[in-house]
Formats: structure tokens, C-alpha cells, sequence
């Protein structure tokens, strides 16, 4: 069982770990790669290409900005298409710090996909949600997966319940 985790830039990585972090977490064997839309379409269609033939299940695309990267990805591929709206970070004239729309330039870019290519996807920097979204689906065909996930569940209502329901000093 494989996932394939693509990003467009190497300053979204801190984000982007933490997919990889829940997909280690459980067990899951991932391959990762910084390859732009735009700047790399060939490279990108090759390598989309690739992961299918070496066993990729599901796919987590991140991008910010116009975020055409996992609606690209989707419309190379039948499978799932997990995307993730990233916030871009970027310097004016100026050399100050802005980011521009907050990455709700890069949400609605992703979930407005044509019909007929979805592209299924988290909030905003999520990439843990993309990890679990992505567990899920493999959780279908996996049964040791789908225990633990359940398992995992089982945790955090535990977890909460020791919260629950009691006072707390803030």
C-alpha cells in the first residue's frame, strides 16, 4: 500500500511533513516529490505515471496560490487525488512579509475542479487531514489498517472523555 505525496515548492516541506509524519505513524509506505505544475509538466506527467506502475493507491497533492498541482495530478490519473490548500508565504517589493490571501485563493482553486475530475479536499495547511483522509481510503482495501485507524479512534474519544465533563481551570 502506497501513497505518493506531491508539492510545488521546497518551502512548503515543513507543511507537507506532516503527512508524511501520520503516514509513518501508521505504517504506510510513501513517496515524495516537489514538482511544479507549471514549471515541470512533463517531469510531473512522467512521474504520475511512475507511482502507478509502482503500486501508488492514493495520491496527496499540496499547493498554494493558483494551486492547478492537484487538479493536474487528477486529470493524469484515476486515483483518489487528496489536495491541500497551502497558505504562501511570500515578500512584497519591499522585502516585507505577505500572505496574500491566506490560502484561500489556493481552497477555492482546488475544490472548484470541473465536474467529472474531483478532487477531494482538506482546510487550509492540513496535511495531516490529507494523511488520515488517505488512510482511510486504503483503510477499505487494508483490514490491519482499517483496526488501526479504528484503534486510533477508540484513543481519541478516550482521550477526550478523560476531559469531559469536568471544569477546567483556564
Amino acid at each position: 500500500m502506497k501513497v505518493a505525496v506531491f508539492f510545488g515548492s521546497k518551502s512548503d516541506t515543513e507543511t507537507m511533513k506532516k503527512a508524511s509524519t501520520v503516514l509513518k505513524e501508521f505504517g504506510v509506505e510513501y513517496e515524495a516529490f516537489i514538482l511544479s505544475a507549471h514549471r515541470s509538466g512533463e517531469l510531473l506527467a512522467q512521474t504520475v505515471k511512475t507511482v502507478e506502475e509502482h503500486g501508488a493507491e492514493v495520491i496527496i497533492a499540496g499547493a498554494g496560490l493558483a494551486a492547478h498541482l492537484p487538479g493536474v495530478i487528477a486529470s493524469m490519473t484515476v486515483l483518489p487525488v487528496i489536495g491541500i490548500p497551502l497558505e504562501c508565504m511570500s515578500a512584497d517589493a519591499k522585502g516585507r512579509s505577505s500572505n496574500g490571501l491566506g490560502g484561500m485563493d489556493a481552497l477555492l482553486s482546488i475544490v472548484q475542479m470541473p465536474r467529472q475530475i474531483p478532487v477531494a479536499t482538506v482546510g487550509i495547511n492540513n496535511a495531516a487531514n490529507a494523511a488520515y483522509l488517505a488512510l482511510e481510503i486504503l483503510a477499505v482495501k487494508y483490514p490491519e489498517l482499517k483496526k488501526k485507524l479504528v484503534d486510533f479512534r477508540h484513543k481519541l474519544a478516550e482521550e477526550s472523555a478523560e476531559n469531559g465533563g469536568r471544569g477546567v481551570e483556564l
